[in-house]
């Protein structure tokens, strides 16, 4: 779907465009160079974000009242690209405006209001200006970063599909490995699986789009969006399914109340069908209070509709799986049993994975300000999130002791049969040269005597002793 770094490159290629509204707009674009030409539909866009912008300060500043308060303040005003309120003396700080595509809304825009209450002029020009210099100053290394992460959930999620899908051929192929564990198994690995096919997916109509614009720009939107929802609602299925792993597992070990199998229905409606519940909700207020384009920001608190119940999983999971390793322990000092040894590797398994898969939300109240070290924080993540349904496939299935047990007799066996089939085509080859050789030689044998010979006695002339004629044995 992508056969080199142009088309993220374009995708990714944060490019301005020179609309200029005002006289501090026109003194900023000789200082803010543009990184492309836009498109006629980026620059359209952008001039009816400006002036949208424009219109709605202009009612503010006719609107609202002025401070009453009798200290000094530069007017409200309209720089062109951003209203500014009445300021003190000091630094007024926004954040870059969305309207350029390579000005990152995480920079700021600094506007100085001067102890007489005037706004500052730019000494060489004169007029009013406002320090729009950081909006795309690190535009390039972003753009670098940017493309890493690209690669890296791309092949994330590529090696995340191998993994799972020979994981799913592991357990279906082996039928000494059917059990119900090993279901929830498969369709948590098929929760992980489709999520990554729908990601990359995902991606390849993103990067289309900014490519070339679609012909049907809105069906192309709700297509998009479709992904979005779909993608949201398997990444939480695949959160889901591990909650009923830590479910069963507590409610083999602990409840003890069920005689032999348990009733797998349940499961399949908490894992399928409950997460899509949030992911609608979610589609649902997106479309209504956010819709920007494939609902692809994550600055809007709209996400803790899908991610509180992700968390929730996570610590409900958390606190069963605490409680199957306590009873475990205690049982294991008691009894010394084997089957407890074999629930506790499998809780160990669950237990491990659960950090692995949450780490993205513990760490989101974590993420650094400073410049390189949120590039650090965000390389991080995108290895560990693409990467998780190759985590789960190793911890699940290839450190398996019965997926092992299971290869390794598989393979004992192909071994025996391939040695099987060398001895049988040995024997074959050795029987047929020994008759040939038999064969050959008694044609070829020729007896040694001085008269006739059909096996009886002869003579030697001076001498009279029996000689039988000999004969050659294979």
């Amino acid at each position: 779907m992508w056969t080199g770094p142009s088309p993220w490159l374009q995708f990714l290629l944060l490019l301005a465009t020179k609309v200029c509204i005002g006289e501090d707009a026109e003194v900023m674009m000789s200082e803010v160079e543009p990184t492309a030409t836009s498109s006629p539909v980026t620059l359209k866009k952008s001039r009816g974000e400006i002036l949208a912008a424009q219109f709605e300060c202009y009612l503010k500043i006719l609107h609202e009242p002025s401070p009453k308060d009798g200290g000094t303040y530069c007017n409200r005003t309209w720089d062109g690209w951003l209203c500014w309120d009445d300021t003190p003396p000091g630094t007024a700080v926004q954040p870059c405006p969305p309207y350029y595509q390579d000005f990152d809304p995480a920079e700021k825009v600094t506007k100085i209001c001067n102890s007489d209450g005037q706004w500052f002029r730019h000494p060489e020009s004169n007029r009013l200006w406002s320090n729009y210099t950081q909006c795309n100053a690190y535009t390039r290394q972003k753009l670098q970063v940017a493309l890493v992460m690209y690669y890296f959930s791309i092949v994330g999620h590529a090696l995340s599909i191998v993994f799972l899908l020979i994981s799913i051929f592991i357990f279906s192929y082996f039928k000494s490995l059917s059990c119900q564990r090993i279901s929830l198994h498969k369709n948590l690995f098929c929760s992980f699986t489709i999520n990554s096919i729908l990601t990359i997916i995902y991606f390849s109509v993103v990067v289309s789009d900014q490519q070339a614009p679609p012909s049907n720009p809105d069906l192309s939107q709700m297509a998009c969006k479709i992904l979005s929802f779909l993608i949201l609602y398997t990444n939480g299925s695949s959160y889901f399914w591990m909650l009923c792993e830590g479910i069963y597992l507590h409610t083999l070990i602990i409840v003890a109340v069920f005689v032999g199998d348990q009733q797998l229905g349940w499961y399949y409606v908490l894992g399928w069908g409950f997460p899509i519940i949030p992911a609608a909700i979610h589609s649902v207020a997106h479309q209504l209070f956010y819709n920007d384009k494939c609902w692809i920001s994550s600055n809007t608190r709209l996400l803790y509709i899908v991610h509180g119940p992700i968390q929730v999983a996570l610590l409900v999971n958390l606190l069963f799986l605490l409680n199957i390793v306590r009873v475990l322990i205690t049982k294991l000092k008691v009894t010394h049993c084997s089957e407890s040894n074999i629930y506790m590797k499998a809780v160990r398994a669950t237990l491990i994975l659960i950090p692995l898969l949450g780490a993205q939300f513990i760490l989101v109240p974590l993420q650094p300000q400073g410049r390189m070290a949120l590039a650090v924080y965000e390389v991080f993540m995108n290895i560990l999130v693409p990467c998780q349904g190759l985590l789960v496939a190793v911890i699940f299935c290839f450190c398996n002791g019965e997926v092992q047990s299971a290869l390794r007799r598989r393979f004992n066996q192909y071994m025996a049969q391939w040695r099987g089939r060398l001895v049988t085509a040995d024997s074959h080859y050795n029987y047929h040269t020994n008759s040939s050789i038999t064969e050959s030689s008694r044609a070829t044998s020729v007896p040694k005597t001085n008269g006739q010979s059909n096996g009886k006695r002869v003579t030697n002339g001076d001498h009279e002793k029996p000689k039988v004629l000999e004969s050659t044995e294979i």
